[in-house]
């Protein structure tokens, strides 16, 4: 009897953590951290974890395959509204602001876009584990759907270091709290 009880035990243990660890799967497959290359191929852009639990998501362009104009100086955030933020360059800026999961395992929140200055609304997912897809809406009704590709590859000219080092990404400043606290610090810097 005793001998049964104890492989009961047992049994009832390994499907606890069994269930857990699928459910640990299930979040990791769909977290959506990593570096993407967008539908045209134009850039890639670095997800990561940011907000002081890392709940949230934020996004960073890292590499850009034209990214000087053709005087050779690097594209700036000409069309940004804040007047301040017109100067910088394209690559490296935080492009996703800090987007938070939903129930069904999507991440929602606001993307910017340089080309008109404007901020939209998006909703991003895995749609397989190399494949984001990314929806955004400038209203409800009016959406376009993009499919991503993970990269694994480092491309010349492509940002590697971390966000808020030399090298690497740099968070805005209205974003540095969403950002890790190493990486805040140092985007508080500059």
């Amino acid at each position: 009897m005793n001998y049964m009880v104890r492989l009961f035990l047992r049994s009832l243990v390994a499907a606890i953590l069994m269930s857990s660890t699928g459910h640990a799967d299930v979040i990791a497959s769909s977290d959506p951290s990593g570096t993407w290359l967008t539908e045209d191929g134009r850039a890639r852009i670095r997800l990561e974890r940011c907000g002081v639990a890392r709940d949230h998501i934020c996004g960073f362009i890292v590499w850009m395959k034209d990214p000087v104009d053709p005087r050779g100086q690097p594209y700036r955030d000409a069309l940004n509204p804040d007047p301040d933020k017109r100067a910088r360059a394209l690559l490296g800026h935080q492009l996703i602001m800090g987007l938070t999961v939903t129930a069904e395992g999507r991440f929602n929140g606001e993307i910017y876009n340089a080309e008109d200055g404007e901020r939209y609304s998006i909703s991003l997912w895995r749609d397989a584990s190399d494949r984001l897809k990314l929806k955004g809406c400038l209203v409800r009704f009016l959406c376009q759907t993009q499919t991503w590709t993970q990269t694994l590859d480092v491309q010349p000219g492509q940002l590697v270091g971390l966000t808020g080092d030399p090298g690497g990404p740099r968070g805005d400043r209205e974003w540095v709290s969403m950002l890790a606290p190493a990486a805040r610090a140092k985007s508080a810097a500059k």
